[in-house]
């Protein structure tokens, strides 16, 4: 129930925002209020801003009520800077303008792009954005300016701060500023004329200031997101220069970033990498302090050295595609992971050679190795970029895991390390590990804490006292050097940058935002005991979720994340319900949470699983919508399911008379009356009658009776009960169905085709384990095994589904080791070798399916499609299209939401393939394309040899 000023707000915002856009119900400010950090805070209202104007209208009646707001893009921070308990703005997914400059040296972004789709359009030109954040394919690119968040390999010379060309920006009272526009810039200069005579007067002041100039060049020498971008008071003397700055790492505290354009970098594509063992961390800390100072003369040319301590490599020594020898180091062996880039292969080899000279002095573990297979270093990169999840995902159930991220000055960084290993020591943080940006002396130490009790959260207390005076005090180090300084520190910006600089953070903000209602409590905080209060429980729900630690990384690949939830929303949900059914007076308040995620949490989950692909520990939330659709089946539904088990073939029977119904009636009234007739009935049915598409396949049935020759070459073709079911639709321009071009293309390599047993019968089981019916699901799966066990004559012959998602079902599924395969890799394997292929010079586009894409197959998929046409299209920006096997049907708004993109994706192509009959109903209904398996595509540029 909201308080009389937030419903004040409410009433009003509603007449200029849509209200489906507005949430204050228990569910989704708990979901949109959760971020990455260990902090929780639960906003009044949330409001998924479209567009600047939203953003505009929002501050504008919030400045006059004089209630707080909050900005949020990915949620992927890690301080606390994110939250509210007031109103909370998140910028929808579907805010992605760009432009990219006509000579590619600068782009401008919305903001809620993410930073690996920043690069992939700036991918075909040679060129990416300067930051580089571990989280950059979920963090948004509104999130890395505020943050002024790095990475890896940018440093202090390539991030947001020093790659910004001009913002976009909306002061707290809605005043619009494009420090682009002379216009824009001139019309400030009128409204807000004592806003910078302030500002100017504030860089000379600091100017003059010799003493706070020097520290302040000191301090941004390294990486420093504590406090404000006070460098920006003495790098410029232009008013809108020192102005766009100071916004670069203000957290939203200043103003909002509607739009940010970057200078771009060169993105070499030669590139080494190795990963060096060191017999103890202080021989590695003083191979950097070598590396570093060589670089700054210009004698190597060095892009990232990343460091791991022991207890780092531990946590990731059983992952198999790392090196098995590193169980066998010591406790003190450190590595650094080093990277070198290059303008071409000839000058790679020189920079590997200088910097295997720089290292010959120190003392390895193991031989050094640089390699420049791509697929080797990418592995490298993607385990030390999940480390800090993979860390979280082995803590102990309940307890909160702690990502602190500081900088010595390069040259007391060995020194500095050993005495924080010495402080987990003091403070009994025996799992406590380091990594980091070695580079730049930026490091990461990660543990674990249990904030339930209070002694707990004392030595919590008692061991950030001791890191801040090792830090800010005896080191003059950076407290935040690239998380930015949020809720978690503070606290102690004054204690790091000393009371006159701390006084001047007072005086910008003040400046910028005169009634503090941007984020308040960040970055200024009085409150000393802010950095350990609103922490946030992660209490147990279920073993399958319960490693997640709510980083986010999951968010951008669900099929959801624009309609309803995201995973992590997702598990926070089922989080909060656990933590209210364990108290029996919130049983009652646990009940109605659960009702509330009916739709958002489990109707509208694709279980898809492509969450466990983007998560560092693989954590498959799809997973969990299954179990708790078992939880939910009824002893009637169980019955049916029984029923149709058991008489499967009847079922199918069932469904192709339904199909021939629809088509018929199709053909009788046309397309736009059975749009019409069917939008109508399913509206009155409370959307329980599946949604009708022009794209609907027509009921076939297959003839097993082929004609053909022996042959030394013979494979088991299963057709997928949907592919024995439905066959083109009536908007296809294809002439055969999919089993019969299977059919002659699998004799036009030579094959001589097996059929298994009672077929009309058989099934994967998908259709009943994606619904939760887990006995039904083993039962179908049992009877297929059995079947292509004798058919296969034991596993000797390759076995062929043309439906991937089935297939990856049976791989899962069976126990027999058989040859199973789905389209993509037989194609590779068995057809492509046995066919002349003529590429056809036409413009297509494929669709990875997400089994496909589970199954490794992505890379392959594009291969097999350049195999076979000369230019091939695939949309970025589309993973899974939410078809979700038979959930398009009756919840199309999910299908339609995840290929909201698709259409802008493809422009100009003109063949459409895939690898799954569902995937490719919604896929044609959306792109205006007719979608068809990719055995299509071989067959038609294929002959025998």
């Amino acid at each position: 129930m909201l308080s009389n000023e937030y419903k004040e707000f409410y009433n009003q915002i509603i007449k200029k925002i849509p209200e489906n856009i507005i949430f204050t119900d228990e569910l989704h400010t708990l979901a949109y209020g959760t971020d990455a950090s260990f902090y929780r805070l639960i906003p009044k209202i949330v409001i998924r801003a479209e567009n600047s104007i939203q953003v505009k209208d929002i501050l504008q009646l919030a400045s006059s009520m004089n209630l707080s707001v909050t900005f949020r893009a990915a949620g992927t921070s890690l301080s606390g800077q994110a939250i509210s308990d007031s109103i909370l703005v998140v910028t929808s997914r579907n805010w992605t303008d760009f432009k990219v400059a006509e000579d590619k040296s600068y782009i401008s972004l919305a903001p809620s792009l993410t930073g690996a789709q920043a690069n992939n359009i700036l991918a075909t030109y040679g060129k990416k954005i300067g930051p580089d954040p571990a989280s950059i394919n979920a963090a948004m690119i509104g999130g890395i300016a505020a943050n002024n968040a790095s990475g890896m390999c940018c440093g202090v010379s390539q991030n947001s701060y020093k790659t910004l060309k001009s913002m976009k920006l909306i002061f707290s009272d809605g005043t619009e500023l494009d420090t682009s526009n002379e216009v824009s810039k001139n019309a400030f200069r009128k409204t807000h004329k004592e806003f910078l005579s302030n500002l100017k007067m504030y860089a000379q002041s600091v100017k003059e200031d010799e003493k706070l100039s020097a520290k302040i060049r000191k301090k941004f020498k390294m990486k420093n997101t504590t406090g404000y971008s006070l460098n920006a008071l003495i790098d410029f003397e232009d008013e809108f220069e020192i102005l766009q700055h100071l916004i670069i790492g203000s957290e939203g505290t200043l103003g909002f970033i509607k739009e940010v354009t970057y200078y771009t970098v060169e993105d070499y594509k030669d590139k080494a990498s190795a990963l060096v063992y060191f017999t103890d961390v202080n021989e590695a800390c003083k191979a950097v302090t070598k590396l570093k100072l060589a670089k700054e003369d210009k004698k190597i040319v060095v892009d990232a050295v990343e460091l791991m301590d022991r207890a780092g490599l531990a946590s990731i020594e059983n992952d198999e595609t790392m090196p098995s020898y590193i169980k066998e180091f010591d406790e003190n062996v450190t590595a650094l992971l080093i990277e070198t880039r290059a303008k071409t292969p000839k000058e790679l080899d020189i920079q590997i050679k200088q910097i295997e000279d720089n290292l010959k002095e120190f003392s390895l573990a193991k031989e050094l190795y640089f390699t420049k297979d791509i697929e080797e270093y990418t592995k490298y990169w993607k385990i030390r970029k999940g480390l800090f999840p993979a860390v979280g995902a082995v803590r102990r159930i309940g307890t909160t895991v702690i990502i602190e991220d500081i900088a010595f000055p390069i040259e007391y960084m060995a020194e500095g390390t050993l005495k924080l290993q010495a402080l987990f020591k003091k403070h009994n943080y025996t799992e406590a590990l380091i990594f980091g940006h070695a580079l730049e002396g930026n490091l990461h130490f990660v543990f674990t804490q249990d904030f339930s009790t209070q002694e707990e959260i004392k030595r919590y207390d008692e061991f950030m006292y001791d890191v801040t005076q090792l830090v800010a005090v005896e080191y003059e180090g950076s407290l935040k050097a690239e998380h930015g300084t949020g809720r978690n520190m503070a606290a102690f910006v004054e204690l790091e940058w000393g009371a006159k600089a701390y006084e001047m953070m007072k005086k910008i903000k003040i400046l910028f935002d005169p009634k503090g209602i941007l984020n308040p409590g960040v970055i200024i905080n009085e409150d000393k005991e802010a950095h350990i209060k609103n922490l946030k429980p992660l209490p147990a729900t279920n073993e399958l979720v319960d490693k997640c630690i709510e980083c986010g990384f999951c968010e951008p690949v669900c099929p959801s994340n624009v309609l309803t939830l995201t995973p992590r929303q997702r598990i926070v949900i089922n989080r909060e319900i656990s933590r209210l059914e364990d108290q029996e007076h919130n049983f009652e308040k646990a009940k109605e949470l659960k009702e509330l995620y009916t739709y958002d949490g489990i109707e509208t989950c694709a279980t898809c699983s492509l969450c466990s692909t983007a998560c560092p520990v693989g954590i498959d939330t799809g997973s969990l919508t299954k179990y708790l659709r078992h939880e939910k089946i009824t002893p009637t539904q169980e019955k049916i399911a029984n029923l149709i088990t058991n008489n499967f073939s009847t079922t199918l029977s069932g469904m192709k008379l339904g199909l021939g119904v629809a088509n018929l009636t199709h053909s009788l009234i046309g397309t736009n009356a059975m749009k019409g007739l069917t939008s109508t009935v399913r509206k009155i049915s409370g959307n329980k009658i599946a949604k009708w598409s022009e794209h609907l396949p027509k009921a076939i049935s297959i003839d097993l009776k082929i004609e053909q020759k022996a042959s030394d070459l013979k494979v088991v073709y299963f057709p997928s009960c949907i592919n024995r079911t439905m066959g083109l639709s009536s908007a296809s321009k294809e002439e055969k169905q999919l089993f019969d071009t299977t059919v002659e293309l699998l004799h036009k390599a030579g094959f001589e085709i097996i059929f298994p047993k009672k077929i009309d019968s058989l099934c994967c089981g998908m259709p009943f384990s994606s619904k939760g019916y887990d006995k039904q699901a083993k039962i179908k799966s049992h009877e297929l095994e059995e079947a292509l066990i004798k058919a296969s004559n034991n596993g000797e012959f390759p076995i062929l589904c043309d439906t991937s998602p089935c297939t990856k079902k049976m791989i899962e599924s069976f126990e027999f080791k058989l040859k199973l395969f789905e389209p993509i890799e037989f194609a590779l394997e068995h057809l492509i070798p046995n066919l002349e292929i003529k590429t056809i010079n036409e413009l297509i586009t494929i669709h990875t399916t997400c089994s496909s894409r589970k199954m490794g197959l992505h890379e392959k998929f594009i291969k097999l499609a350049k195999l076979c046409s000369s230019e091939v299209i695939v949309p970025n920006d589309v993973t899974c299209c939410g078809f979700a096997g038979d959930r398009g049907f009756n919840f199309p708004e999910l299908n339609q939401s995840a290929l909201r993109n698709l259409k802008s994706g493809i422009k100009n192509a003109k063949y459409a393939f895939s690898t799954s009959k569902t995937c490719e109903i919604g896929l044609s209904e959306y792109s205006g394309l007719d979608y068809n398996s990719i055995f299509y595509l071989i067959n038609s540029c294929s002959k025998a040899k």
